[in-house]
Order: structure tokens, then sequence, then C-alpha cells
């Protein structure tokens, strides 16, 4: 697929839509090819990227900086101020921004981004852009650019009509949608019955089995239950709450995820699960789309998705690229799988006791220096270590923000650093070092 969009954007100028599956790096495969086509000389806005959520905005800003290309660029988004975007873009000069579509048509609206020098605009996960409601958005954004503005759609769902607001002009369509395909072949399905119309004593004795990888006796392709994170879908936030208290009860370490957090917690929920300091997440069908999470093991429909289409995209986050992955239908005494869903799933047996639950081998740090004090990775990394006193195999996963970074290291380790960088400097400067629960 990244192959063939490469070839398309490259040797010519229409425009394109691209349909491929949730999973299969669609994100590089727009990326790669267009960043060759901007002009690292020009200061002035040359990309748009229009994205459905903050998650996948910031996720795809990183891509691009990660790929070392030369290029500027910022993700834009709702939950902070306007002004404070567009103070941070008169520093910065993006040459791409990535930003959600009300986001960007207030900038657009207020001068803050000007379209002169707009070379494509790309419209990532253009499906669930419009599940959204976002057509009016989008359709006011396109009105800033001009006709031959290059157009770039991309869909994990089959489009039979673009809508005209739109406007594409001659247009190649590249489809990587399997016809007779829900989910790959390398994601096992199976189905967990509860005897209970309350399933979260079923749930628990699940997440048990999985974090002590045990199977039940039941063969698996995959080796070990546990391998990688599980992610528990369920289709209302309050449901969310009540399960999160639950699994607290039982001694589950696990985050929560759903619309209704603000933009921090739902930031530190995904990079605790993410730099896996945290191994289950309990969320809406939010987190269905738009997060590329690796290892990803295990799915686990506590409530029914609604629609085939939640159901394909649940499922899509596991068995990323090259990787395997299961996924588990938790059923009540009167409920019945969903006849959208093809596939036949196995029994699948848990345990009669629950094991203790597991807690993960790394634990996340919050360090409250980042960009705008000069700090970077690999000052984290020496602050931790001569600092600290920790040894560099120990240490994971680090994030760095403007004003503050988030820093992976052994839970073994965790009550020795916190004592010994108690009221440390890092460059000189004083900074908060604590534990994000």
């Amino acid at each position: 697929m990244q192959v063939a969009v490469g070839k398309e954007i490259t040797s010519s100028q229409k425009d394109v839509v691209i349909l491929s599956p949730t999973g299969t790096g669609k994100t590089l495969a727009y990326m790669l090819p267009l960043q060759e086509q901007l002009d690292r000389d020009d200061i002035n806005v040359q990309m748009l990227v229009i994205v459905p959520g903050r998650e996948l905005a910031l996720q795809s800003h990183e891509v691009l900086q990660n790929m070392k290309c030369g290029l500027r660029s910022m993700a834009c988004y709702g939950g902070r101020a306007t002004m404070d975007e567009h103070r941070r873009m008169r520093e910065v000069n993006p040459q791409v921004v990535f930003a959600t579509p009300g986001r960007l048509l207030d900038h657009l609206e207020k001068g803050n981004i000007l379209c002169d020098s707009v070379q494509v605009i790309v419209i990532d996960e253009f499906d669930k852009c419009l599940e959204m409601g976002f057509a009016r958005e989008m359709s006011a954004i396109l009105g800033f650019v001009s006709d031959d503005c290059r157009r770039v759609l991309l869909s994990a769902t089959d489009m039979d009509d673009i809508p005209r607001f739109v406007n594409m002009g001659r247009t190649t369509k590249l489809n990587f949608i399997p016809e007779d395909e829900q989910t790959n072949d390398r994601v096992e399905s199976f189905v967990v019955h509860s005897q209970e119309k309350d399933k979260l004593g079923t749930l628990a004795l699940l997440l048990s089995d999985i974090g002590a990888g045990t199977v039940s006796g039941q063969a698996s392709s995959l080796g070990r239950a546990g391998e990688g994170a599980s992610i528990v879908f369920l289709n209302y936030r309050d449901s969310i709450e009540r399960t999160s208290e639950y699994l607290k009860s039982q001694g589950f370490c696990h985050v929560v995820f759903h619309g209704g957090l603000d933009q921090k917690q739902r930031e530190q929920a995904l990079h605790q699960f993410s730099n896996g300091s945290v191994q289950i997440m309990v969320c809406t069908d939010l987190a269905a789309r738009g997060l590329d999470i690796p290892k990803i093991g295990n799915i686990i429909h506590y409530h029914l998705p609604l629609s085939q289409q939640e159901y394909i995209h649940r499922v899509g986050r596991t068995a990323r690229w090259d990787a395997s992955g299961r996924t588990f239908f938790l059923l009540g005494p009167e409920e019945k799988m969903p006849e959208f869903v093809e596939v036949e799933p196995v029994e699948y047996q848990v345990q009669s006791e629950s094991a203790k639950p597991v807690l993960p081998q790394m634990v996340t740090l919050y360090i409250g220096k980042g960009k705008k004090d000069k700090i970077s990775k690999g000052d984290i990394v020496g602050f931790l270590c001569k600092i600290g006193g920790l040894k560099s195999a120990e240490i994971g996963r680090i994030d760095v923000y403007d004003r503050y970074c988030y820093a992976a290291i052994n839970r073994k380790s965790l009550r020795a650093v916190l004592k010994n960088t108690a009221g440390a400097k890092i460059k000189g400067m004083k900074t908060v070092v604590e534990e994000i629960r």
C-alpha cells in the first residue's frame, strides 16, 4: 500500500483517495512522498492535515518530527487557548499543520494561518470526520484553499460518494480494503460467557487470566495469553467509571480514556498505556481510531460493538503490521453475538478464581521541565542516571513537551528515584519529579 501510494503521489498531481484498513500505516503512506515535495526554505504553511481528534494530531506531528526531514510542524486542537497556539505558531513558523477541524477553521478565520503557499490538504480518517459531524467545518476550511490545491483523503472504510464540498479534481482511488475480510487472520476470536448480568466479575477473571499468562488449558497459536496490553471497550462513559472503580478495588492497574476527560487526563492515560507502565485501558470507541499503540495483544468487548464498523475499528487496535492478537466477546446471560460478526469465536473458559493482578514492570514519572527550558531526552536520561541513580537499561520511553516531560522507569526503582531527585536540579533548575498515578 505504501509503495502504491508513494508512486501515485510522486508521479502525478491528481487528487488521491487512499482506502486501507486500520493499522496498515496510512500516516507514513502519505507523509513520506508528500514531505519530499515541500520547500524547506519557504517558512509559510505548505500542507494542512485535518484529523478527527487531538491524539491523531499529536501522533502525526510526532511521526513527522521523528523522520528528521527538516520540516517544521505543529499540532493544533481544542482544549487550550487559540491565542496560546497562535503565539507558539509565530515562534515555530510551521510548514505543516496537523489540526482538528474546528480549531483549524478558527485559526483560518482569524488569519493566524494563511493559505497562499498551501500546496496540499490531507484529510486523514475522512470517514471518521464525517461521522463526528465535521462536514460544515471541513467545507469552510476547503473554501480557504485554492481549487488547484491537491486533495489527499484517507479512510479505513470505503466511501461510495465523496461530498461535493471536497471539490475533488481528477482523482485516483487506491483501495486496499479486502472485500471478504472483516479482520485479518492473525486475530484469534473468543467468546466468554458470564453467568451474571453484571459482567464485572467475569471481566476481572478474564483480565487475571491474561495478566497471569495462563490460557486455562486451551492451546493458543500466540503462546502466552498475556502477551501485550489489553483494551476493554464499553459504550458509555458512566459504565467506564463504574468499571474502573471495580477494577481498582480488585487491584488492577489501569487507565480510563473517553471524551469526558480533559486534555491532560487523556494525554497522561495514553502515555502510561503506550509506554508500558499500565497494561489495561478501559475506554469508549474514542480509542478505536487514530491511536497507534504497538503491542496491544487483547481486545475485550465488555459492551458489544453497535455496528460492523465499530467492531472492525476496535479489533484493528491489535495485530497491527505483522503482529498477532486476540479479541474476546464478553456475553451476559441474555446477550448474543452480533449478526455482523462473521467469525465464529471459540469458547473460552476463565479460571474460577482470580489470581492476584500483576503490576507492570514500568511506572511513569512526571518531570516539570521541558523544551521551553532547553531540556532534551538526553538531559532526562542524564538526570535520572546521575541524580536518580538509575542505569540506562531501567529507563523506557521519554516524551518531552514544552513545559514538562514523561519518563517510564523500572517500577522497582521508583521509591529510590523519588527520594534521590527530591529538590534536585536539572541543568541548574529546580524541578518537580513525581509518579503519575
